[in-house]
């Protein structure tokens, strides 16, 4: 390796692995905050949290490479050239090209890198990370009691309690509304008043005791006969059956024991979530685009067999029915026939349910046909995804090199500016493409490679310009220009003036 291919590839893979880490880092928090309201109060560990950013960022890492790649290429060749390296490269005649050369077999074992990963390793961590997700945006949040609020969470429960003693586990003023399986249809059959009592967690936080001191269990008994007779007696105030017995049993210390199996994390079956586009490779993607190509296929070309069904008129030629008549003026005769108004009534009422059938038939038709489509370029737009987002760090490198030898600014101002513009626009016109492709505007594979065809276009258009040591983001340039503008200007005034004066 020449000492010309070292500098340049010294100087590119420093800020590339600060900025790749800063983009994932980025693209991290933005999905944690999109789904914070989900992590909230829940009773689940730090580990189950280490691994989901953990999947996370891994399912990051493709989007952020080609943000990485632009940032890290402008910002190697704007070092270079703020600092007169890139001019005396140039000097020594050194080509642009021969120098982004290194960068150029980068970029390609990037770009085959991230579409390997893309299609081997995003699927799994989204697979992990998508089902853990549901199980914690499923688990129910730790039990939190405030004053004078019912608590409703614990199943079987209402608690209710006036104070809560700061810096202990001591509440005064508790009221537990106690339910069985027939007391949701009874309305409250147990309450429990105590005048204080606490609540601690046993068994690895497995088990709630609620002990209650100084207080009073109000409780319904009922009878067999009075049980089996609910059905037909009405209830008079709305707190229970007629002839109910209410039981009130008095008590010092009282101890409830609560299983807390509905506040822990349950795991999901993780199959449950494999159908989704994102959680397939591109072998999965090809399958499952086929089949859904080939039942749209299918569906079209029975839906003229299968609307046949709600015609119920047949044609008699002699003493055989044929299923299409003769040409001729027999519709003619048949409207011309006289009939009675009750034949008439039946047969436009006849008529009338077949055309509603026929329409509904292709109303349902028609929705199930678009939904296969637009689930046919769901799942074929992921798997040409998987081969423009690998593509798109060879493009973003074409658009960085030559533009940071133009600018000639490294740092992380300018070179920043310019990333986020680009990516911008790299995002706007991938999100756009989809959406032409979802309204079926345009073809799938134009509007997933229309972000990357762009975006070449003008990396083609910055290579060339470097090439030429264009000045076309330097001031004094484009005041050259207006200033050479103002003078033709004057000379035109003078020049006109000079004509009139002449007359």
């Amino acid at each position: 390796m020449k000492k010309l291919d070292k500098l340049v590839l010294k100087s590119f893979w420093g800020p590339f692995v600060i900025t790749l880490s800063v983009v994932v880092f980025i693209f991290l928090m933005r999905i944690m905050i999109f789904y914070i309201d989900e992590f909230v109060s829940k009773d689940v560990g730090l580990s189950e949290y280490a691994r989901l950013f953990f999947y996370f960022a891994l399912s990051t890492i493709p989007i952020a490479l080609p943000l990485a790649m632009l940032l890290s290429s402008l910002m190697a060749f704007g070092n270079l050239g703020e600092f007169f390296e890139l001019t005396a490269l140039k000097s020594a005649g050194v080509s642009v090209v021969r120098i982004m050369a290194p960068l150029f077999f980068v970029a390609l074992f990037v770009s085959i890198f991230s579409f390997f990963f893309n299609d081997r390793v995003v699927p799994w961590t989204n697979l992990k990370g998508y089902s853990l997700l549901y199980d914690i945006k499923t688990t129910k949040a730790t039990l939190k009691i405030k004053e004078g609020i019912f608590y409703n969470d614990l199943p079987g429960y209402s608690i209710k309690v006036d104070k809560k003693v700061p810096n202990s586990n001591t509440m005064l003023g508790m009221i537990i509304y106690k339910h069985d399986n027939r007391s949701y249809d009874r309305g409250n059959t147990q309450v429990i008043l105590a005048d204080s009592g606490k609540m601690y967690t046993i068994n690895n936080n497995g088990y709630l005791v609620i002990e209650l001191f100084s207080g009073n269990n109000y409780q319904e008994v009922q009878s067999a006969t009075q049980d089996r007779s609910m059905a037909y007696v009405s209830s008079g105030s709305g707190n229970g059956p007629a002839n109910a017995n209410f039981m009130r049993n008095r008590f010092d210390e009282y101890k409830l024991v609560v299983s807390m199996e509905s506040f822990g994390m349950k795991r999901t079956d993780e199959d449950m979530f494999k159908y989704h586009e994102y959680m397939k490779d591109i072998e999965d993607l090809t399958h499952t685009t086929d089949s859904l190509r080939k039942d749209y296929t299918r569906a079209q070309s029975n839906l003229i067999p299968n609307s046949q069904q709600y015609f119920s008129y047949k044609f008699r030629v002699g003493s055989e029915f044929v299923s299409k008549p003769k040409a001729g003026n027999w519709i003619d005769s048949l409207a011309n026939r006289s009939l009675s108004d009750s034949v008439k009534t039946v047969i436009l009422a006849n008529a009338k349910s077949a055309a509603t059938s026929v329409r509904s038939f292709a109303v349902s038709n028609a929705e199930y046909l678009e939904n296969k489509r637009k689930e046919g370029n769901r799942y074929e737009l992921e798997k040409l995804h998987k081969y423009t987002q690998a593509f798109s760090c060879f493009v973003m490198f074409l658009i960085g090199a030559p533009l940071g030898a133009i600018i000639k600014k490294g740092g992380f101002g300018v070179p920043v500016l310019v990333s986020i513009i680009f990516f911008i626009l790299m995002y706007v016109l991938t999100i756009q493409g989809d959406k032409y492709v979802k309204d079926g505007l345009l073809n799938v594979t134009i509007g997933a490679w229309l972000a990357n065809a762009v975006l070449l276009s003008v990396g083609i258009y910055f290579v060339e310009r470097a090439r030429r040591d264009s000045r076309i983001f330097e001031k004094d340039v484009y005041q050259v220009h207006w200033n050479r503008l103002k003078k033709r200007l004057r000379e035109g005034q003078w020049a006109k003036t000079l004509k009139v004066s002449a007359k």
